[in-house]
């Protein structure tokens, strides 16, 4: 009984707290220096493209800002209630252009063009996609009932997606980013549903007897995850988007499973199960067909695991009392600490440059939604609104 409720905890985002004190350095040498000077314009759209601009390199984690600087910025951003946008980057060492770009949007949509410039100057310089451009799903109370929220990547833009004046749970994008998964007790029940994000309309896609409970959807989007109580044990299942039959993954009755996650190329899954002993969650990987194998032996919990578009595991482990933000490496067992030890940091969750990882952090008795750097860059608060702020996904459209 104490392992069923400590993983249904688990599935539902009830927090049990943890950490270590290990970090990920970065070497100076993955940053590359940019001058912004040169960048012109005037009037608030443009004070405000300006000021997101900056702050969305800085959050990268990939720059430096003096002067002289390898890499330099040019081009203006113009107009009152329609906006045009030239960019140039130049690469002072060699003389040459790495981006010369026109865009165009509206004074209301500043921020959503700034971060679209973003990510073209990191894709420029440095070869990798920007995360700028995202989206980030949560869960908050400030309404007094646990609703989900929409914002962008860097916390701005926020808009409450749900009213079910209940209990919303552990939400999951589809790779389209039209649409999110989720747990809901609206109707006093744990019931999995869809939902559709411009028109706010659900679809129920497990109302079964027990516990339904949504997890990952699959990388081509057909297909969601579930962990469902329906024959009396949580096992974790697959169900077609679509419409169609189940199909059980798992088949331990004398253990409770939680959190599955899709790999990047949808073959494999991971996921949480006591197996291993009642109060002793640890991460297992099957392929769909069932057959699976113990990933995580360090740690006296291991939870909430997500699988990043670079091939790593993060999860958060139980180590010296506290939850901390971990990575591993499913192939090599290489496993690295993320998150710092000055709290506690829970619920996972990658970016999608596979560099950034999107987690709870506890502060007292409340919690925020934190961006941590793999590469060793401080974290940063992207909700310092009113109210707690839990289980984060993210989508990089």
């Amino acid at each position: 009984m104490k392992s069923y409720l400590l993983l249904l905890l688990v599935s539902l985002g009830v927090s049990v707290l943890a950490q270590e004190d290990v970090v990920v350095t970065k070497a100076a040498s993955t940053k590359s220096s940019l001058d912004l000077s040169g960048f012109t314009g005037s009037g608030p759209a443009y004070a405000v493209f300006r000021q997101t601009l900056e702050a969305d390199l800085r959050r990268s984690g990939w720059f430096t800002f003096n002067r002289p600087a390898t890499y330099v910025v040019g081009g203006s951003c113009s107009g009152e209630s329609s906006l045009a946008v030239q960019c140039q980057v130049m690469d002072a060492v060699k003389s040459s252009p790495v981006l010369n770009q026109s865009y165009a949007g509206t004074a209301a949509n500043a921020k959503r063009l700034a971060h679209k410039v973003s990510d073209d100057i990191i894709m420029a310089v440095k070869g990798f996609r920007g995360i700028c451009s995202g989206r980030i799903v949560m869960v908050s109370n400030r309404t007094g009932k646990k609703e989900l929220y929409v914002c962008d990547a860097d916390g701005g833009n926020l808009r409450q997606l749900t009213s079910d004046k209940s209990i919303s749970l552990s939400p999951q994008w589809t790779p389209s980013g039209t649409h999110i998964v989720y747990t809901s007790y609206r109707r006093g029940y744990p019931d999995a549903y869809l939902v559709d994000l411009a028109s706010g309309a659900r679809t129920c896609l497990a109302n079964y007897p027990g516990m339904n409970m949504a997890g990952g959807v699959s990388p081509n989007g057909r297909e969601v995850l579930l962990v469902l109580s329906r024959d009396g044990n949580p096992e974790v299942y697959i169900k077609p988007l679509a419409g169609g039959g189940l199909t059980r993954l798992t088949k331990t009755p004398r253990a409770g499973e939680a959190s599955p996650a899709w790999s990047p190329d949808g073959s494999k899954i991971v996921y949480v199960s006591d197996l291993a002993g009642p109060g002793s969650p640890q991460l297992y990987i099957m392929d769909r067909s069932g057959n699976s194998r113990r990933l995580t032996s360090r740690g006296r919990e291991n939870v909430a695991p997500d699988w990043g578009p670079n091939g790593w595991i993060t999860y958060s482990s139980k180590r010296g009392g506290l939850y901390g933000v971990y990575m591993i490496n499913p192939t090599t067992q290489e496993e690295r600490a993320v998150s710092p030890s000055d709290t506690h940091y829970e619920e996972p969750a990658w970016a999608s440059d596979g560099r950034h990882i999107v987690c709870t952090r506890r502060e007292g008795r409340g919690s925020k939604i934190y961006l941590l750097d793999t590469m060793g860059d401080p974290p940063v608060c992207l909700t310092p609104n009113s109210g707690d702020w839990f289980s984060p996904a993210w989508c990089s459209q």
